[in-house]
Formats: structure tokens, C-alpha cells, sequence
């Protein structure tokens, strides 16, 4: 068993990939920092609040034990960052510092939870895709033991805050039609948490297909909903 860290645990990717790891018998302890309280309650779990987040990279070397894991879905909107420039500071910058610090406290496994289509012909020139590219980069220069980057597309289930109401529960509604086709656009923040967990737990047992591993919609599936076991 070991330990493992989440940041973005107050998200709905990071709430699915946090009680993904309360619920595992694979970790031990499982640490959170992030800005507001949590919901979740579990023995092995210790979260710590801290509102500035310039502060949480500092933070990681001092968590016991280390952990040998660390969870990365923290990701705003730019009306709720209060503008491009203070989300980038956020989706980039605080996202670049915490995976430096990682590297730097021993962290063996990065997870980064990034977005599909970003590297597209067209997509790539958008400001949220040069935020999520910048991310995958540093990470890949820095060189973990294993590097886990996860592209989901729209994320679906319920959540505090949607991004697109309409759009995500016309898109949620289409397994009922081809869960197929809906695959092809979407996933339940479930699954999403679900094969951030799995790929780790390959990894750590030698199984990953290569040290920097980047899982696409169809991965993500896969891992998550088809080849999960509880």
C-alpha cells in the first residue's frame, strides 16, 4: 500500500479521483490541499486547507508520509478566475509549481489531468489548450518515474458548478441512444477518476506502457468503466 496526493479534491474530477482512493485498498493515506473544506470523511485521509495557493507547491515536501503519488485535476473557469490572466495563473502557472515540487520531494508517479483536443490542427492556438500544453511539457521534462497524462473530453455527472448545463446533459443523455458515440465526447467524471487511479496502480506494478503515458477518451474508457474492478 502506499500514499498519494490530490489536488483539485474539491473538483468534480478531483472529488471522483479522491474517492476513488478512499475506496482503494492500494492506498494507505491519501492527502489533499486545497482552498475550501472537504465532503469526503475517511481515517486514511488528511486534508489540509490553504487559500493561497502560492503556498501548496511548499506544501508537498512537508506531507508524512510522502506520498509516491500525486494527483493533479485543479482547473477553473476564466469568469470565476476573474479573467484570462488569473485563470492562467491557476490552469498554468500553480499547476507548473506543484509538479516542479513534486519532482523535487521525491514523488514518483504525476498525474495531470488535461483535455482532449488540445493538440488539434485548430484547437492548439486557444488559450485553455496553450495552458493544458504548457502543463504536459514541464511535466515531461521533468522526467518522474512515470508520468500519467489523462484527455478527457467533456466531463459529465453532477457537479456544484456546471460549465455548460444544457450542453453536458444533452451529451449525458446520448448512452441512451449509442454509448458508443457518447464515448467519443464525454465522460462521466467517475470513469475519469477511476482510470487516474487504475494506470497509476499498472504503473506501480511495472505495467505501463511507457514512462510518460498519455490516455485519450478511448483509454480512459477503457481503463475506467470496461477494465475496472473494484
Amino acid at each position: 500500500m502506499t500514499t498519494a496526493a490530490v489536488f483539485g479534491s474539491t473538483g468534480a474530477v478531483g472529488g471522483s479521483i479522491l474517492n476513488t482512493l478512499l475506496a482503494s485498498d492500494a492506498f494507505a493515506s491519501v492527502k489533499t490541499i486545497s482552498r475550501r473544506p472537504l465532503k469526503p470523511q475517511s481515517p486514511k485521509l488528511e486534508a489540509r486547507e490553504e487559500v493561497d495557493t502560492s503556498k501548496w507547491s511548499g506544501m508537498i515536501s512537508t506531507l508524512s508520509p510522502k506520498p509516491s503519488a500525486v494527483f493533479n485535476a485543479v482547473g477553473t473557469m476564466r469568469a470565476q478566475a476573474g479573467g484570462l490572466q488569473n485563470q492562467w495563473k491557476i490552469d498554468h502557472d500553480l499547476c507548473i509549481e506543484t509538479a516542479k515540487a513534486a519532482k523535487e520531494a521525491g514523488v514518483k508517479t504525476y498525474v495531470f489531468v488535461s483535455g482532449a483536443g488540445i493538440r488539434s490542427l485548430l484547437g492548439r492556438y486557444l488559450p485553455y489548450s496553450k495552458m493544458k500544453i504548457g502543463v504536459e511539457e514541464a511535466i515531461r521534462e521533468l522526467k518522474f518515474e512515470h508520468a500519467i497524462i489523462l484527455r478527457p473530453g467533456m466531463v459529465l455527472g453532477e457537479r456544484d458548478i456546471p460549465k455548460a448545463p444544457f450542453l453536458e446533459k444533452s451529451i449525458g443523455s446520448l448512452h441512451k441512444i449509442s454509448p458508443a458515440f457518447q464515448d467519443m465526447i464525454g465522460q462521466d467524471q467517475k470513469i475519469i477518476g477511476r482510470a487516474a487511479v487504475a494506470t497509476v496502480c499498472l504503473a506501480h506494478e511495472g505495467k505501463a506502457p511507457s514512462k510518460y503515458w498519455v490516455l485519450e477518451q478511448a483509454d480512459i474508457v477503457k481503463y475506467g468503466r470496461d477494465e475496472w474492478k473494484e
